[in-house]
């Protein structure tokens, strides 16, 4: 089969297509013939040696999330059957996404409806499940509140934009690095659009909020920016952190330290968001989401976000897209397209 395997870390030229043997399925173990494949920053960041949350040993074929069909069952395996249409996580055993075919745990593998195929999918199931369970789920957005969503033309932003105005919220404060994500981020239901990357942006979000300030933020950057979204939050505001997109560790200084535990008036709340380890801790509410996310696709009240479609033999330039912030949107590899 066809796979990308990186053999040294660095830029997006250290990938590589190769001919590799298809891998079997064994115990607990799904083979999953890989129809659309996504790129997320997280592969990124293995690529370049950045840990997240641990160094990837090399070599190994990036991608963590492939929808597509089941090609065959472990022997342990009672279902779904072969040819049922799925979407998995994959990454444990050696066999990631960016390939033809990748091996998943049994309990990581979820059946998707007809109507749902598999770039939207890729497009939707993680990305979309990280926005609604940070909002629903992690901030507790109530109706009424105002949130404020750096990053809104990435995946998990553009998403948030759409998922907060089903969940209520009264005022949508999108951020967004370009003119054009900006726009989309408008087109998708925000309220108010600022650029994250001009001087004194979170001055801007609290003019617009009346002064108030945001009851909920999220934050996938990382320093600096993650100091500039805690000025924007207002007294019992919650902020979540859910990537590190600037590749900085987190650390909180004094003055940040203070504000979350010596200074009670305020009532803010720090908090933080892994997708895996919420599947694996708690299946129910995540698959309970995906069951939502799904519906409200198939009922266009959410527009899955595709941004680039690529073949596979693309993958560096997939990876040179989003390093450039030139995606709006999943970015999807096809292992079987030339």
């Amino acid at each position: 089969m066809h796979a990308i395997r990186i053999h040294r870390y660095g830029t997006p030229d250290v990938m590589e297509l190769e001919d590799i043997p298809t891998p079997e399925p064994g115990s607990g173990q799904i083979l999953v013939k890989v129809e659309a494949a996504s790129v997320n920053y997280a592969d990124l960041m293995r690529r370049s040696n950045t840990p997240y949350p641990f160094p990837t040993p090399l070599p190994f074929t990036p991608g963590s999330e492939v929808a597509g069909e089941v090609a065959a069952l472990g022997s342990d395996v009672a279902g779904p059957p072969v040819g049922t249409q799925v979407f998995a996580l994959v990454g444990r055993d050696g066999s990631s996404g960016y390939a033809q075919y990748a091996l998943a745990e049994a309990t990581q593998v979820i059946p998707i409806p007809p109507t749902l195929r598999a770039n939207e999918a890729c497009a939707l199931v993680v990305a979309g499940a990280t926005a609604l369970l940070v909002l629903r789920e992690v901030a507790r957005l109530q109706p009424g509140e105002k949130v404020l969503i750096p990053g809104a033309g990435g995946g998990v932003g553009g998403y948030a934009v759409q998922l907060a105005r089903l969940l209520g919220a009264g005022q949508i404060v999108a951020a967004a690095s370009s003119a054009s994500k900006r726009a989309a981020a408008t087109a998708l239901g925000a309220d108010h659009v600022v650029d994250y990357t001009s001087a004194g942006w979170f001055e801007q979000v609290r003019e617009v909020t009346g002064g108030h300030g945001v009851d909920v933020a999220l934050e996938m950057s990382g320093d600096p920016l993650f100091a500039q979204t805690l000025a924007c939050l207002a007294p019992f505001g919650r902020v979540v952190v859910y990537g590190m997109a600037a590749r900085t560790p987190l650390r909180l200084n004094d003055e940040q330290t203070l504000r979350f535990f010596y200074a009670p008036a305020l009532n803010q709340s720090l908090l933080v968001f892994n997708l895996g380890l919420w599947f694996g801790l708690r299946p129910e509410a995540t698959i309970a989401a995906l069951g939502d996310l799904i519906g409200f696709a198939a009922t266009g009240q959410v527009k899955v976000q595709i941004g680039h479609v690529l073949p596979l033999a693309q993958a560096t330039e997939a990876h040179r897209l989003i390093e450039a912030r030139q995606t709006t949107g999943k970015v999807i590899l096809r292992p079987w397209d030339n």
